[in-house]
């Protein structure tokens, strides 16, 4: 080919690849897909993060992700841990996963969350389809890794360093935070002279590390804040109840600021969508924790329906993707989360995927200014029991509350509405308008009792096999039945 022809060649090519995109490699895609790190902390609500009006502690590493991101004043949470986990997993409310109670399984002896079940899919199977690389640490306890070494990768994570629960008849097992007992692709080890939250920090580090040319799906359930309360490597001579609470709070907030660093530091910070909450609120009761939020003195409500124990801090951050210093009234619970990774991923749920949640990237994108939900919902408190060798719920209907962006209704075990409040005038939940004579009340109450006419009279059982006992399994005053 004579030298002008060439040239003449060559810079039609070169317009081709300019013009169309398309005509690149399908490897070399022109719009990458975004990492997802999705960090939820065990027991802590909005009153311990400054950026939610805290007055009794800062959390600057927190603070930063809000300000430089998107903040939701109405995102629920589960009043307890395994509700929260297995809903924001399968995007299931309780009433239909059956996870309306908490339970530890490797304590309890009975039961598994089952792989084989599809209404078990989780988030992470789905964004495996779609190609992603997917890590999980933290805290797990709704499998007993004795009985399947690899449930964590038969529910779709590549990778994981995993405290499972206490397991019965393994002392050391207790230990999550110092010299914990972790469970990794390699088996069940105590980790000496390891604090648990370095661990599991440093296990999602060394992936993204290892996978920072992929697209990623990281989950970090952290076990801090809860108890039992311990003395940190930065505060080590705290001795309290409260000052190792506050030691852990502050232990939180930098493993925070250690993520951000890593994923600035790998080149990847701004095709990151970070996600930040809670399972539920803080520890209450006669060991609880008060903190002073806005000028007002918030108890811990963990396993409790008020907004204290329900309403989770929820904060989104990616540079150039989602808007920066919005603060957001919009709607979203748990059980958006599965549709919104799959959406964010650039899939769709499957359709015969039966899934309770709706998408929010949009609103996290910042091409919408609200989510579609009309209402959000929360149940799922107290433990549950064994009957006939299954663990159930504690009610048949368990209590619940539903709210939109001004109202929110308690809804009882009998499935009546026992209580309406106007959370922008009464956020603390003190009046209740229930025989509120207003047309704008009694409109609002038919409106919830709708919602409420169309869930199911009786909550379900976990989708789970029964198996065969085990020498360590609780014994229960109740037949178990044979195994399949």
């Amino acid at each position: 080919m004579k030298p002008y022809r060439l040239r003449v060649t060559l810079f039609i090519l070169s317009s081709l690849l300019t013009l169309h995109p398309s005509v690149l490699s399908a490897a070399e895609p022109a719009e990458k897909q975004p990492n997802i790190l999705f960090i939820m902390v065990d027991d802590l609500g909005k009153e311990w993060i400054s950026s939610y009006g805290s007055e009794t502690i800062k959390t600057p590493n927190i603070d930063a992700l809000a300000a430089g991101g998107m903040k939701f004043n109405n995102a629920y949470s589960m009043p307890s841990c395994t509700s929260s986990r297995t809903m924001l997993l399968t995007g299931q409310y309780p009433w239909r996963n059956g996870y309306v109670s908490h339970w530890d399984v490797p304590r309890w002896g009975v039961g598994y969350f089952d792989w084989k079940k599809k209404e078990n899919t989780t988030f992470a199977r789905l964004m495996k389809d779609q190609g992603y690389a997917t890590c999980a640490a933290g805290k797990w306890q709704i499998n007993d890794f004795r009985i399947e070494p690899h449930a964590m990768k038969k529910h779709g994570f590549d990778d994981w360093a995993m405290w499972t629960g206490a397991e019965t008849g393994v002392k050391a097992s207790d230990k999550r935070f110092i010299e914990p007992y972790i469970n990794t692709p390699e088996g069940s080890k105590v980790y000496t002279g390891k604090f648990g939250s370095d661990v599991y920090t440093d296990c999602l580090i060394s992936f993204m590390t290892r996978h920072k040319e992929q697209p990623m799906c990281l989950y970090y359930p952290m076990p801090l804040v809860h108890r039992p309360w311990v003395a940190t490597p930065d505060h080590p001579n705290a001795k309290n109840r409260n000052e190792k609470h506050v030691a852990m709070v502050h232990y939180v907030d930098k493993m925070v600021g250690k993520l951000i660093k890593s994923l600035d530091d790998l080149g990847i910070r701004e095709r990151t969508i970070v996600i930040f909450t809670t399972d539920n609120g803080t520890t209450g009761g006669k060991v609880g924790f008060t903190a002073i939020r806005n000028g007002v003195e918030v108890p811990g409500a963990k396993g409790e329906l008020t907004e204290a124990g329900v309403c989770a801090p929820f904060i989104i951050n990616c540079p150039g993707t989602v808007p920066a210093g919005v603060e957001t009234d919009a709607l979203t619970d748990f059980s958006d989360l599965l549709p919104t990774f799959v959406e964010l991923g650039g899939g769709k749920v499957p359709e015969d995927l039966t899934i309770d949640g709706t998408s929010i990237a949009s609103v996290i994108q910042g091409k919408k200014q609200d989510s579609e939900r009309e209402w959000i919902m929360s149940i799922g408190g107290g433990a549950g029991k064994i009957v006939e060798g299954r663990v159930v719920g504690a009610k048949v209907f368990g209590e619940r509350v539903i709210r939109d962006k001004q109202y929110k209704v308690w809804v009882s075990e009998k499935k009546e509405i026992t209580h309406l409040y106007d959370l922008k005038k009464d956020p603390w939940e003190k009046a209740n308008l229930l025989d509120s004579e207003l047309a704008e009340h009694k409109t609002t109450i038919q409106k919830f009792q709708a919602v409420v006419d169309s869930l199911p009279d009786k909550d379900a059982s976990p989708f789970y096999e029964p198996r065969a006992a085990n020498a360590w399994d609780v014994k229960e005053n109740v037949k178990k039945p044979k195994a399949k």
